[in-house]
Order: structure tokens, then sequence, then C-alpha cells
């Protein structure tokens, strides 16, 4: 159509909607590119894929664009800023998503038993383990926590000694777990002796 065309042959298109489209483009692709590979760490199968065919398709028109405008340097920076930002959102919706389960590890000395009383009333499970610190006994605290409790079993641990010593890593895969009861029908529970050793 006549118009269409009218319109992008225009300087604004070229200045001003095209740079734009393809920011837009590569927010999508790039968001697109880190939750895949989220999902791909978390074992999604199904998701990584179809969320991969999607991305790709998109950067395929973003670049397809760059191509045909090789002398706009507004593209060129729409390009790269639409990269950044992608970067960004993706890590935000991420984030809400809360996906995948951590490793808690508290370290305590034997007075210290307001964590494991605390946690267990929070509806965490925890393994208790005997240790041999610099400065003498201590207990290993271990539990398995979804990522969306993280802050709270954390404030929870601070709540008690502020400078505690705990770590935090990713788990790859969980087969059962105590967790607290807004958590359904994704990880059965079992009872505290089965998974609590120690003293």
């Amino acid at each position: 159509m006549p118009f269409i065309q009218d319109i992008i042959n225009s300087p604004v298109f070229s200045w001003i909607i095209l740079p734009l489209l393809i920011f837009l483009a590569r927010i999508c692709d790039v968001t697109m590119g880190t939750i895949r590979i989220i999902f791909v760490a978390r074992g999604k199968r199904f998701l990584a894929p179809l969320l991969g065919f999607f991305e790709v398709s998109i950067w395929l028109l973003a670049i397809s664009q760059i191509m045909q405008q090789l002398d706009n340097v507004i593209c060129f920076a729409a390009y790269a800023a639409g990269f950044a930002m992608g970067n960004y959102i993706g890590i935000l919706i991420e984030e809400k998503l809360a996906m995948g389960t951590l490793i808690l590890r508290v370290f305590v000395t034997a007075d210290d038993a307001c964590f494991k009383e605390r946690l267990y009333e929070a509806g965490f499970g925890v393994t208790v383990i005997n240790g041999q610190g610099r400065n003498g006994a201590v207990e290993i605290l271990f539990s398995v926590i979804k990522r969306k409790d993280q802050k709270k079993a954390v404030a929870i641990i601070e709540s008690c000694k502020s400078n505690a010593f705990y770590s935090i890593e990713e788990a790859k895969s969980v087969n059962k777990g105590i967790f607290p009861s807004s958590e359904r029908g994704q990880l059965a529970k079992t009872k505290r002796p089965h998974v609590r050793h120690g003293k």
C-alpha cells in the first residue's frame, strides 16, 4: 500500500520508529534468553526449547533490520540498549518466579538452639550434624528450602543472631522434604524424624 510504503521510507520511521521496534524486540528476545538459561539449569525440558524458538525468531527479525540499516547509528544504539534492558528484565522476572530449591547451611554453637526451633516452627525441615570448628564444637544445620521462602528463612536466622555464619546454594533436584505449609502439591512432606540427625 502506498501509504504504508511512504511511512516506511520516511525519516521518522528510520530514525525513531524502527530503532524503537529494534529496542523492544531485543528486550523480548534477551529476556526470553535469560529465562531460557534458567529453565535449562532447572531441567525444564519443554519450556526451554519453546522459549528458545521464539527467542531466535525475534532475534532474526531484529538483526535483519540492523543489516539493512548499517548507516543508522540510532538502530545500533537501540540494539545494544535493548540487550542490556533485556538482561535486567529477565533477571527481575526470574526473581518474581522464584523457581527452584536452595540448600541452606547454618553453622551454630551448641547454645544457639533458637535457630533450630524457629525454623521448625516456621515449617522448615532441618537436619543437624555435629562438627568441630576452630573455637570448639558446632552444629551444622542443613535445610532444603524453596527459593520463594529464602527471605523468610534468612530473616529467622538473622533474628536469632545477626552475625550468624550461613551459606546458600542452588539445589539441582530434590526428592521429598519438609516445607512450610503454604507449599502444596509440589514436593511430598515427610515427618521430622526422617530428616533430622545428630542431637
